[in-house]
């Protein structure tokens, strides 16, 4: 078998060509994307004068230009941090990586199995909410009885009942002020803010459910850290200076939370705790 040259008996002009070949490649490579994308906007003039029809399922397409479509696509791209902002997601994944370190666990259970609880209990406290919109808009939407306008309109609106009720009027009147409106509210009453807009009702919602998060996870924290406390005292006292501590209380941690069947008592205390 031939041996490769090592790096070090490689030549500098061997060194030389091989750098010269790279950049060729590159500037080849470079000048091909520069004549597809000016091939691109050559053409964008010609498929400007085509529109793309959606289909609402009634013979009756709806005419979309070009910059409606990008508008489409751009909104897709937004859609999944949104709606994360517009759900019980925040609250539910901050409480299972909280409980996660109050335990002491720093990859157990693994952040992909934390999002999958995270998201099935999102999609069981939003059920109702996402029912109201789908029949309140996107069924009569694909059936044709509604705009594409009015289907937002309608889709809006549960969104926000659901966001107002959570919101804490401390946050709601934060951010009122912030945006220049002079409004001091002695309760949030989701049916009378409806007008308000997602700039306003989105930021409180979300601040509130930080502060709700957290709040769970300091409760969560307190019979976790009274643990460590005992566990170090005994450990002091009978002169194990040595000896982790965590090592120790970390079973009696995971044998308390399995007896007091915790993860039940958690998700029934995170799905109560939306309103």
């Amino acid at each position: 078998m031939t041996r490769l040259p090592s790096r070090a008996e490689v030549s500098p002009e061997q060194r030389k060509r091989e750098l010269k070949r790279y950049i060729l490649r590159f500037f080849v490579s470079l000048g091909v994307f520069l004549v597809l994308v000016l091939f691109l906007f050559a053409t964008g003039a010609h498929a400007a004068k085509f529109n793309v029809t959606m289909d609402t399922g009634n013979d009756k397409g709806t005419s979309t230009g070009p910059l409606q479509v990008l508008i489409l696509f751009a909104a897709i791209a937004l859609a999944p941090t949104m709606l994360l902002m517009m759900t019980s997601f925040t609250r539910i994944i901050i409480v299972l990586s909280l409980l996660r370190n109050a335990i002491g666990l720093q990859t157990t259970p693994p952040n992909q199995v934390l999002i999958g609880i995270a998201l099935a209990l999102s999609l069981f406290v939003m059920a109702p909410t996402l029912t109201e919109v789908n029949n309140t808009a996107v069924q009569p939407y694909t059936n044709g009885k509604i705009t594409q306008t009015q289907a937002i309109e309608n889709a809006k609106k549960p969104l926000k009942v659901f966001m107002l009720k959570q919101t804490g009027v401390k946050e709601m009147n934060m951010f009122l002020e912030l945006s220049g409106q002079k409004h001091e509210l002695k309760k949030v009453e989701p049916n009378e803010l409806l007008s308000l807009g997602f700039r306003v009702i989105m930021p409180a919602f979300v601040t509130s459910e930080l502060k709700r998060a957290f709040t769970i996870g300091f409760l969560l924290f307190i019979p976790f850290m009274i643990i460590d406390m005992v566990v170090s005292s005994v450990l002091m006292s009978m002169g194990m200076v040595m000896l982790p501590p965590s090592m120790i209380s970390l079973p009696f941690k995971l044998m308390l939370f399995v007896v007091v069947d915790g993860w039940g008592l958690l998700f029934d205390s995170l799905v109560k705790s939306f309103h």
